[in-house]
């Protein structure tokens, strides 16, 4: 049995390596050619093959951050509401409610984003936000365009609701690990139900919530086929939220089978090795971080 879980758990190894390995091979010929260039090129033309990840790499960035930062407050929030406020009548339906939307398939959420989410963004919001940004300097740069109700703002909000169930459901599991001796003598000294979560609950859980949060974020780093849809896939960084953009899977998804040449192919499996890179970094500070949390829990 020791030897059989073993295998198992080195057979995780071989393949991660076999992966790694697969992907730097394919990636030379691009990194040989252009060097560090290629992490800092935005121009993207594969008929004289002359490729950047630039774009790439910024819009996946851009759009995870603000899809993290609008779906993790919601989550949280939802969290809350289920675990310390919500009837009992209602907890059963909600929570079933949250764990079909994160079985519901991308390609559905970015029919979705494209035909209901844009056209509105692009006829209410987008010009409210324009007129709104006027005259603001710092704002007016991240709010100046046409609204073409597709761009990288529009692939952050789609992330945001795809993100959701996954950071609800751990933070709700790990609310419920609290035991309720400390929130009932919380509340036996006098404490509000805002100040025994912000005091007892989210203290004693903040590792379980940091991990649901990176599993969430790892999750919007890879999304390919729902900000495929959305995002306008322009090879540009462009200051404005509500301009197209693109993401790393999205360039690859679009273009890997057109790729005819060993230049081209090489960029793109480059640009998978970098999406692997920023997800390990990702990973790798979230353990840093929960290593962190633990020490000065045990102190």
């Amino acid at each position: 049995m020791h030897g059989l879980t073993r295998s198992a758990a080195l057979l995780v190894l071989l393949l991660l390596g076999g992966v790694i390995g697969v992907l730097i091979h394919g990636s030379i010929p691009a990194f040989e050619k252009f060097g560090f260039g290629f992490f800092t090129t935005e121009k993207w033309n594969p008929v004289t093959e002359i490729f950047g990840a630039a774009a790439p790499i910024y819009g996946t960035i851009v759009t995870s951050v603000i899809a993290m930062f609008i779906g993790v407050p919601i989550s949280i929030g939802i969290a809350i509401f289920m675990t310390e406020l919500c009837p009992r009548s209602l907890k059963r339906t909600l929570g079933t409610g949250i764990e079909l939307l994160a079985g519901i398939p991308s390609i559905i959420y970015g029919l979705w984003g494209l035909f209901v989410l844009a056209p509105l963004l692009q006829q209410y919001v987008q010009p409210a936000l324009i007129s709104a940004a006027e005259g603001i300097p710092w704002l007016e740069s991240l709010f100046t365009g046409p609204p073409y109700g597709i761009g990288v703002l529009t692939a952050a909000l789609i992330l945001s609701i795809m993100v959701l169930p996954y950071i609800t459901s751990v933070t709700r599991d790990v609310f419920e690990t609290v035991p309720p001796m400390l929130k009932e003598s919380a509340y036996g000294l006098g404490a509000t139900t805002w100040e025994v979560v912000w005091k007892v609950v989210i203290p004693y859980t903040r590792t379980g919530i940091v991990g649901g949060v990176m599993l969430g974020l790892g999750r919007a780093l890879g999304e390919t086929m729902a900000v495929t849809f959305v995002i306008g896939n322009a090879h540009r960084i462009a200051t404005s939220l509500i301009a197209p953009g693109t993401t790393i899977s999205a360039t690859i998804a679009n273009e890997f089978t057109e790729a005819d040449g060993e230049m081209y192919t090489s960029a793109l499996i480059s640009l998978g090795l970098i999406l692997f890179m920023i997800t390990f970094i990702v990973l790798a500070a979230a353990r840093l971080m929960l290593l962190r949390l633990q020490m000065k829990e045990n102190r």
